[in-house]
């Protein structure tokens, strides 16, 4: 990253770094899978890379872009998370991604919420979306934990996308649902921690 210097974010198990080409492999096996079909995917390798590359480039474009998600003792990547806005894209989104063997454990909440956190306090936005798609219930759960609402007014992509409405940064501030999900997150950093009912990530 030779003109932007990606910001590190630290929440209580996770460090937030720029995507770096070691941590391609990962992505890879991720974009070219199943876990992929609501995200454009699966990709073969070719789009899996050029995809990779334009995380990369996002940063030197837009001055945000997408984090990867390391785990802070032991330095293995979860996924992504972060802020995205390529061409075409009506509004910038907060999206993520969480590899197939970790979602379940809370990773994307986590990050999501730190990363928005950013994006509203040094970034300075004053709204976010979430772009899904209808079928993907693991993230829509997530948006809606998150606070975010469906907004039928905002533009889509491509009209085939449902579209998530964060809380304004100063709806967020200080609230019961930022309390709230703080209070979870320390739920899935406590090992004794077995979470009932749907996953949220």
């Amino acid at each position: 990253m030779s003109d932007t210097l990606i910001p590190i974010i630290e929440t209580k198990r996770l460090i937030l770094r720029g995507p770096e080409p070691e941590d391609y492999p990962d992505f890879k096996a991720t974009f070219t899978s199943y876990r992929a079909r609501f995200m454009g995917g699966p990709l073969n390798a070719y789009e899996a890379w050029m995809l990779y590359a334009a995380e990369i480039g996002h940063w030197q474009i837009r001055g945000y872009g997408m984090w990867m998600i390391h785990d802070k003792d032991t330095d293995e990547t979860y996924g992504m998370a972060g802020g995205w806005k390529p061409a075409k894209w009506p509004e910038a989104e907060i999206a993520w991604v969480i590899w197939p063997d970790k979602n379940g454990k809370g990773y994307a909440l986590e990050a999501t919420h730190a990363v928005r956190n950013y994006l509203y306090g040094f970034c300075g936005w004053d709204t976010a979306v979430s772009y899904i798609d209808p079928k993907n219930l693991d993230s829509i759960r997530l948006a809606e934990r998150l606070g975010a609402i469906k907004d039928h007014d905002a533009a889509t992509i491509d009209g085939n996308d449902a579209v998530y409405r964060h809380p304004a940064p100063a709806d967020l501030r200080g609230s019961q649902l930022s309390h709230g999900i703080e209070m979870e997150i320390s739920h899935y950093a406590d090992p004794l921690f077995k979470p009932k009912g749907w996953a949220l990530d």
